[in-house]
Order: C-alpha cells, then structure tokens, then sequence
C-alpha cells in the first residue's frame, strides 16, 4: 500500500458516521490538487481487511457515483441509510437529500 493510499484512508477513516465527503475534499485534505479521482481509485482499491467507511465518499454534487465492480451504488446507499442518510431517487441516480458534509 502506498504512502499516499495510507494517508487517504487515514482521511476517510476520521468522517463521522451520517456524514459525508467528496472525493475531492479528501483529495485536498491528502495535499492533492485535482486528486479526486486518485482518491477514488484508493477506495477501489482498499484491501478488504482495512476497516475504512469507504461508503462515506461521495461525489461533489451530491449523488453516489461508485465505479467499483465489487460494489454497487445500491451497496453504498443502503450503508449510508443505515447511518441515518436520506436519498432522493433522480434520473436513476442516488441524490442525498440535506447532506451533512465533512469539512476538513
């Protein structure tokens, strides 16, 4: 595991339960520039031991936007419901509805 793959779930394992961030949020927080789609490939590749709320991360606009063929937005939803996340169904995208985003 990299140095910066460790620091980016370093990140992601401080967001509280019920909240969210997205993936260029935790980019910056890492020191990255630009670097959401590097955090996006860390969570992808987060090794299944790790116990990090990978599920937390989200895109900037507010739906979930996982590329991930071991995991489905349908996965994500249901652990974020299971924090008190509300979603509004739109398009065939999951929206959160009043989310509370982490702030680095």
């Amino acid at each position: 595991m990299s140095e910066l793959y460790t620091k980016i779930y370093s990140i992601v394992a401080k967001i509280p339960s019920g909240i969210v961030a997205s993936y260029g949020d935790v980019a910056k927080a890492a020191g990255l520039q630009n670097g959401a789609r590097v955090v996006g490939w860390a969570l992808r590749r987060l090794p299944a031991e790790v116990e990090i709320p990978w599920w937390r991360v989200i895109n900037a606009k507010g739906y979930i936007s996982i590329v991930n063929p071991s995991v489905t937005p349908t996965q994500q939803k249901i652990l974020l419901e299971k924090e008190g996340v509300k979603f509004i169904v739109k398009e065939d995208l999951f929206y959160l509805q009043n989310p509370k985003w982490n702030k680095f």
